[in-house]
């Protein structure tokens, strides 16, 4: 199996690393002879689309004209292709301002592309790629989902619809919320009820990938 590790953070003990580090762990466990492809964009932010990367996007003329090998499209071929080579995806991420930080919608913007993995039709955006799980680990300082949720969230309808439309359909979420006000034993606490619920899929993952069904 091989994994596609991101995380977001750029504290190092923050709590969504905390949690990726986790759900990497619990699948390892799972699946041991497994390869991980690391992307720190927390500690190694990639750069936001420049004017190159824009104007080679600006219409179907121009990226056929700029082709797949061009300079300003270097980095974006590098991610997309970290992603086609995965199993499964994990993400770290904390809740910036009711959304994801700006270092992820960077990745974001670089692995999503029109022809290359979605094409455009006239019912929308359809995805290149094939679907494989997605655990996304959110760390939230307020509450934004179930009992007491007092803040908008903007963070998984966009995730799951920027994700989808390249074709990832299968994500898991993990909110680990309040960290404002919780203390460490508390946190553990949660990030283990928080495991303990997608273990399931994990197995299904599992089974599928020792089978040769995935």
């Amino acid at each position: 199996m091989n994994i596609l590790h991101i995380d977001c953070s750029p504290r190092r003990e923050s709590h969504s690393r905390q949690l990726s580090a986790e759900i990497v762990g619990k699948l390892l466990t799972m699946l041991p002879d497994t390869t991980i492809c690391r992307r720190d964009l927390g500690y190694e932010p990639i750069p936001h689309a420049g004017a190159d990367y824009a104007s080679a996007l600006a219409t179907p003329a121009s990226l056929a004209a700029a082709g797949r090998d061009a300079a300003a499209l270097v980095l974006a071929e590098q991610l997309i292709q970290e992603l086609e080579e995965s199993d499964v995806v994990v993400i770290g991420t904390p809740m910036n301002n009711f959304t994801v930080p700006s270092v992820l919608k960077a990745w974001i913007d670089q692995v999503l592309r029109v022809g290359r993995t979605m094409k455009s039709t006239p019912a929308g955006k359809v995805g290149m790629l094939h679907d494989r799980p997605v655990f996304v680990g959110i760390a939230s300082g307020g509450v934004f989902a179930g009992d007491g949720a007092n803040q908008h969230d903007f963070l998984t309808p966009y995730l799951s619809a920027a994700l989808g439309c390249i074709g990832l359909n299968t994500v898991h979420y993990l909110p680990l919320q309040g960290t404002a006000f919780i203390d460490e034993a508390r946190a553990n606490e949660v990030r283990h009820s928080l495991i303990a619920k997608i273990e399931p899929a994990m197995m299904s993952l599992a089974q599928g990938l020792a089978q040769g069904l995935v």
